[in-house]
């Protein structure tokens, strides 16, 4: 089981909801990375309103014309560990915003943890 207390570095991926990487959705594919390279965890939550670079607005408001909704990545490790993540996300992410803030984690437990 991993151990993630202290200081750490918190990774935010800005993207669309239909982006993609080879026909399946970019968000899955960054979190199946992450799960594959070993890092502590990763978590996708899809906003209901925002707009980023092209100033296009995209809101989960009924009668809009927009579907591609915001999606963020949370990604949560230690900074050597995503630190050499990085060259995957920037391989990944085409359109979009990757954001690296340090922060501390004071409690991190799975299930069925003993804590």
């Amino acid at each position: 089981m991993t151990r993630l207390t202290g200081r750490a570095l918190r990774v935010t991926v800005f993207i669309g909801e239909n982006d993609t990487w080879h026909h399946k959705p970019l968000y899955s594919e960054i979190v199946h990375r992450v799960h594959r390279a070993g890092l502590a965890g990763a978590s996708v939550f899809r906003g209901i309103e925002g707009f980023g670079a092209s100033s296009l607005i995209h809101t989960s408001r009924l009668l809009s014309l927009s579907e591609d909704l915001p999606v963020a990545i949370v990604i949560v490790d230690t900074e050597e560990l995503v630190r050499a993540f990085l060259p995957q996300l920037d391989e990944l992410v085409s359109e979009g915003l990757v954001i690296l803030d340090d922060c501390e984690v004071i409690r991190y437990v799975g299930r069925g943890s003993d804590a």
